[in-house]
């Protein structure tokens, strides 16, 4: 089983911060995506365990990217990230397979909690 965590964000800080949080809370293996199309693609190439998926990105959004992912993979694991908490939004992700759904701002114990469900931290760096 993979142990790669694939962070999906078009922001760079916010990309910097999830790998920060990672890195503290003991995961290294992680890949970075900026796009949907860009998630996709590395989804079929690097087959993470685990990926946290922004929904708010400018070629693709993070639902379509979510439900191409879910095509290809009924059983990848879909942490949605995101600022937008409307219910609807967060029921649809859920309707579409997601795994997860975390608010930002990001709590580091949070996402640390979440990724642990579906993978264990890496034992070297």
């Amino acid at each position: 089983m993979s142990n790669k965590i694939l962070i999906a964000d078009d922001a760079t800080f916010m990309r910097m911060i999830l790998r920060d949080i990672l890195n503290e809370g003991g995961f290294y293996n992680i890949e970075e995506a900026k796009t949907g199309y860009e998630t996709v693609d590395m989804y079929k190439l690097l087959k993470p365990a685990v990926i946290l998926l922004d929904i708010t990105m400018p070629d693709m959004d993070g639902i379509e990217a979510l439900k191409q992912i879910k095509e290809i993979d009924p059983d990848a694991k879909v942490i949605m990230c995101s600022s937008i908490g409307q219910e609807a939004m967060v029921h649809e992700c859920f309707e579409e397979g997601a795994d997860d759904f975390v608010m930002k701002p990001f709590k580091p114990e949070r996402i640390i909690h979440s990724v642990s469900q579906y993978i264990k931290k890496d034992t070297d760096t």
